[in-house]
């Protein structure tokens, strides 16, 4: 063991440091002057103040770039980096985002993507049918933001778990000084998706002191599906089921005089369903569009204040900063669909009321389909607050080290409304005439303002009010960091200054879940459940961690024949969690010049992500995903036995249950990267960085996915035991919760190209970022010790796409007083796998421009087209109902906008 630790060890003094090199606008910065040396600052993936860059590549957004398109949330512009894959955004109502906003870095998932405010931890997202495992861009301001690194490297030895993937790190304003006011207003070609948009900062200088604060405001319209072609139909099929209903019960044939078919009897619209003549046949015609008034973008509401104070002492630097923000937001769907089955306990009584035929429906042949387009439709709503309140001091220790210490708490706290929704136990009691005989449990309090309802005619408004229900679930993230860093000079070499960082770092994490007490209650009437809400367990947990880094940079050669510079940097972290015990990670790269302009970089480093909170204590719950039943086109497939031949799958959306897996292992990663950096001599203001990835996961944590699940028991008739279908045939639950898969790797090219010129002209910068995924794949366990790999470059599946090739480029102008810019984006083609056969996605490309004036009363005015061909997303059969990737695609259109900033 002792041998082992000290191979390791020697390994990470041997490689550890090429993690944490950012050059973009840095590079540029010192492209006169090669790597040589410059003021001392920090940069994304190291602790060290350094005097010249660091191995790892590190993408330099500045607050012009962040601002380049309007766009109104940080999630909304770093989702449109090359190196982001799929992430949560506002599109969509099923199966949504919930009004969250993610990053997913290197298509590794959010929760292996690091998001830190200052080089501090944020706090993870909450207001969802559960808290979340990832920070919510969304409560992050952008009126507070003045620039963003990203880290495109593995950091864990650095900032420690989650930065497999790696390091967003966002810089708010400091030491700001003056007032801006910024205003907005913005709305799609087709008079839709209107957004206002208003933000203020203001800052000023007591003495040595600095206060700053800042509030914006930002109101974002919907989208409705049936306002865009592509989303107006379901290219999937309709649902089958009509707000008239689709009823099916064997003694049906004596009573209405003709064949009934298995889809039922139906009534056409406007005819009196108490008159059983108006009953007829149900035909394949009879289908309903579940989708329509659903939502293609959401509508948010987003109010945020932040307050910061720095206070200089003798040798001390205090700062304390506070945040509050809010945001409401809210996803439409359908009117609820109807659980009415006597597989279920439902039952409709022999009763005038509620029954014109004279017959008691019941017993498992009978079942009911419709929508309850009486009741409205179903809104989730959410009303998150964020709280983060952080205190901070730094100071220098002679002229050689610097130190700093930061504690911050923040806690996410939301609030889930199910409006519109169905009571079933009420419904069950109000078919049987408000008849209570026969029922063993305890049913006073619903028998107490029983409403017969008649499903056979448009419900009353009594009806509804008796029946509908709102449901109200509660959750909150909250987080305790405190960290204390030491960074200086050891001792000085022949290349330069042996320099080392130090520090230790606690961390507290706690999540909560409540739902709502009625909807998680057992049904007393009917043995389905208690409301149309999914029901699920709350879940509640905690743990923290402690850990120590250190961290060397090592300058071995410099002003040599063929070696201009040379740098080593190590790293390594050690880390003990309260959930599962230690562990220690390493780091190093290593930064190579041999002649002025050209540097070649390379990193090794150790990657390690904890099971999150959710992952571990989830309680179980209840979802709906969209899925393929390969049974319906092939009864005879080697899992789909016991399925009759007549089948259909009555709806796409199918009942997933999940939860916690307390058995989950941390997942471990070992990430590779090797680059260069060309800025010729001869050229000024130009640059170019190429770098290679390899990140390779063990023991990923993942769901294998409901559609996954269903084709492997159908074709190949493995896992079949967690899937559960009813006599017809008919899937009632999938069970896929999370578990250790074997591995993941992850491999690619970025490549970013920078040009500036300054003549008479103007001023011009060019930017273009390219980034290639050569391999992204999955090995499986599979449920009998078998292995499965899928190898996903070039795939697209339901909400998420894998393009081989993802870029951006842009073009920035000003000259005097006037300025004007422009910027494309291209995501390329993939091929989706439908029915077991290929379907190809074509690639596309959103162009924009934008262009201002500067007054001399500093105002500011900036006009602005998003998407001025007016794209839509390219179809896809796998994102069932909504017809594209809501994760990948942006669905607005074409976009306009008007921007004025007022400085004082």
């Amino acid at each position: 063991m002792n041998k082992q630790l000290f191979r390791k060890s020697a390994i990470t003094l041997a490689i550890i440091s090429a993690s944490s090199l950012g050059l973009t606008s840095h590079v540029q910065a010192q492209a006169a002057d090669g790597l040589k040396k410059v003021e001392v600052i920090s940069i994304t993936g190291s602790r060290i103040k350094r005097q010249s860059e660091t191995p790892s590549p590190v993408q330099d957004l500045d607050f012009e770039a962040l601002n380049q398109t309007g766009a109104m949330s940080l999630g909304e512009v770093l989702q449109e980096l090359p190196s982001v894959g799929s992430s949560l955004n506002g599109n969509g109502s099923s199966g949504t985002s919930h009004g969250s906003s993610s990053l997913n870095l290197r298509n590794l998932g959010a929760n292996r993507s690091l998001v830190l405010v200052n080089g501090q931890r944020w706090v993870n997202g909450a207001g969802t049918r559960g808290f979340r495992d990832f920070v919510d861009m969304n409560t992050i301001p952008q009126a507070i933001v003045n620039r963003v690194e990203v880290l495109q490297d593995g950091a864990t030895a650095i900032y420690g778990a989650d930065a497999i993937a790696g390091v967003v790190n966002i810089y708010t304003h400091a030491d700001y000084v003056g007032s801006k006011i910024k205003t907005y207003y913005g709305q799609s070609s087709q008079g839709d998706r209107e957004t206002a948009n208003i933000d203020f900062l203001w800052g000023k200088d007591f003495g040595d002191s600095n206060l700053m604060f800042a509030a914006s405001y930002t109101d974002q319209k919907p989208i409705y599906t049936q306002d865009r072609a592509l989303t107006a139909v379901p290219l999937n099929g309709l649902t089958a089921a009509t707000p008239e209903g689709l009823f099916r019960e064997n003694d049906l044939q004596a009573m209405v005089g003709f064949d009934v078919p298995s889809a039922g009897i139906t009534r056409d619209p406007g005819t009196d369903g108490a008159n059983t003549d108006n009953w007829r046949a149900a035909s394949g015609d009879d289908k309903y569009n579940r989708y329509h008034n659903n939502y293609v973008t959401g509508p948010s509401k987003r109010t945020s204040l932040y307050a910061q104070a720095i206070v200089p002492f003798d040798d001390i630097n205090l700062k304390v900063e506070a945040l509050y923000n809010n945001r409401k937001s809210d996803q439409q769907f359908s009117q609820a669909l109807s659980a009415v089955r006597g597989s279920r306990g439902f039952m409709i009584a022999n009763d005038p009321s509620v029954n014109p035929f004279g017959v008691e429906f019941s017993g498992s042949d009978f079942r009911h389909s419709a929508f309850f387009t009486d009741n409205g439709y179903r809104v989730n709503a959410q009303d998150v607050e964020t709280v983060r309140l952080g205190i901070g001091l730094d100071g220098e220790i002679n002229d050689d080290w610097s130190w700093d210490s930061y504690l911050s708490w923040a806690e996410n706290k939301g609030e889930f409304t199910s409006h519109n929704q169905m009571h079933l136990d009420k419904l069950a009691l109000a078919l049987r005439a408000c008849n209570t005989t026969g029922i063993s449990a305890d049913v006073s309090d619903l028998a107490a303002d029983c409403v017969p309802v008649n499903l056979f005619n448009p419900l009353t408004a009594q009806m509804v009010d008796y029946i509908n229900f709102t449901g109200h679930d509660k959750n909150k993230a909250s987080q305790i960091d405190f960290t204390l860093n030491a960074s200086g000079f050891l001792m000085e070499l022949p290349a330069g200054d042996l320099a080392m960082a130090m520090g230790i770092e606690y961390r507290k994490e706690k999540g909560q879940d409540t739902p709502d007490s009625i909807i998680g209650s057992s049904p007393r009437i009917n043995s389905y459940r208690t409301t149309s809400s999914s029901p699920r367990l709350g879940t509640t947990g905690e743990y923290d961690l402690k850990e120590a880094y250190v961290e060397f940079n090592v300058p071995l050669l410099d002003g040599e024949p063929m070696a201009e510079y040379l740098e080593l940097n190590l790293a390594t972290r050690f880390s003990d969690y309260s959930t599962f015990g230690s562990t220690t990670n390493s780091k190093a790269g290593i930064l190579y010049t041999p002649t002025e302009g050209l540097s070649f970089r390379a990193t090794w480093a150790e990657g390690f992500r904890a099971p999150s909170i959710l992952e571990l204590f989830e309680g179980q719950r209840v979802t709906f995903k969209a899925v393929t039943d390969p049974c319906v086109a092939d009864n005879t497939l080697p899992g789909c036995a016991g399925v009759p031949g007549d089948y259909t799958q009555p709806d796409s959306n199918v009942q997933i249950t999940t939860g916690g897996n307390r058995l989950l292992q941390p997942e471990t990663s070992e990430n590779t990267s090797y680059g260069l950096i060309y800025m010729p001599t001869f050229l000024e203001n130009f640059s170019v960085t190429l770098d290679w990835y390899n990140i390779d996961i063990n023991n990923t944590i993942s769901e294998f996915g409901a559609q996954n699940i269903l084709d492997l028991c159908a074709y190949k008739n493995k896992n079949c035991d967690v899937i559960t279908r009813n006599s017809l045939g008919e899937i009632d639950n999938i069970i896929d919760g999370p578990v250790n898969l074997n591995s993941t790797t992850v491999a690619g090219m970025d490549m970013v190209i920078r040009y500036g010129i300054d003549d008479n002209s103007g001023q011009w910068d060019f930017m273009a970022n390219f980034s290639k995924l050569d391999e992204l794949t999955e090995v499986s366990t599979l449920s009998d010790g078998s292995t499965q790999k899928e190898d996903k470059v070039g795939t697209a599946a339901s909400r998420e796409s894998f393009p081989e090739w993802r870029s951006s480029i842009s073009a920035n102008w000003k000259r005097d007083d006037y300025f004007a810019s422009y910027s494309a984006r291209y995501i390329g083609g993939t091929t989706e796998t439908v029915s077991n056969e290929d379907r190809d996605i074509s690639s596309i490309v959103y162009h924009n421009i934008s262009a201002g004036y500067h007054f001399d009363n500093g105002l500011k005015v900036k006009l602005g087209v998003n998407n001025i061909a007016d794209k839509q997303p390219p179809a896809s059969l796998t994102n069932k109902n909504i017809n594209f990737d809501q994760n990948t695609y942006n669905p607005v259109g074409r976009y306009f906008y008007v921007q004025m900033d007022y400085t004082l």
